[in-house]
């Protein structure tokens, strides 16, 4: 079996075991975290009904100096559109990845613009 395919079955174990412990309700929405190589992308879903509330990825805010700042922008993007949708408390899933650089980045990005998780 391919390194590859080790690590991804490695961090779909992780994945679940955190969806496990994490649900998202109406007043306190789960912020799921996906991170793709090129990009990052930050959605808050109500899992009771199965929707999102609101989303943001990185390709919608102008690059900054790296691709740290670019997540802390979209975190605050993230975070702005939520006041806008009345929500303003979170339950995070970092959706398996580890909880530095860019994921980490846009947690704080969304914390510094009033978001409470």
């Amino acid at each position: 079996m391919a390194l590859t395919e080790v690590k991804r079955g490695h961090k779909n174990k992780r994945r679940a075991r955190i969806r496990n412990k994490v649900f998202g309700t109406r007043e306190r929405p789960r912020l799921s975290v996906y991170r793709s190589n090129a990009n990052i992308y930050a959605q808050l879903i109500d899992d009771e009904d199965g929707h999102t509330i609101v989303a943001a990825d990185s390709r919608e805010v102008e690059p900054g100096e790296n691709r740290v700042e670019t997540s802390r922008k979209v975190g605050e993007l993230v975070a702005d559109r939520a006041r806008s949708a009345d929500v303003g408390a979170v339950v995070f899933d970092r959706g398996g990845n580890m909880y530095h650089g860019r994921v980490a980045a846009l947690a704080d990005g969304a914390r510094s613009s009033g978001l409470k998780f």
